[in-house]
């Protein structure tokens, strides 16, 4: 019984994971067009020989959107995967 109350911490806290994600793809999935300049922020990297998912790319991401870089990461990789799979 005492492992009771850190299985219910356990769930909020998966679920508040879940949740601050799904948010996280909100303003891509309603907006194409944020998708497609993220796309074009990273073609322009890559012409330049960077890669999007370089530590730079993924600290400039965090700071324009205001995440920690785990979240910024994510994002990049998803609208990458789904918007511009060319890029790399």
């Amino acid at each position: 019984m005492r492992q009771f109350p850190a299985l219910i911490l356990m769930t909020l806290t998966t679920t508040s994971i879940v949740q601050a994600q799904s948010n996280l793809f909100e303003n891509v999935k309603r907006n194409p067009q944020e998708a497609q300049a993220m796309c074009r922020k990273f073609q322009t990297l890559n012409s330049q020989g960077n890669s999007a998912s370089s530590k730079e790319a993924i600290k400039e991401i965090s700071r324009q959107r205001n995440l920690n870089e785990i979240d910024a990461e994510i994002l990049s990789i998803y609208v990458i995967g789904l918007h511009c799979p060319e890029v790399y």
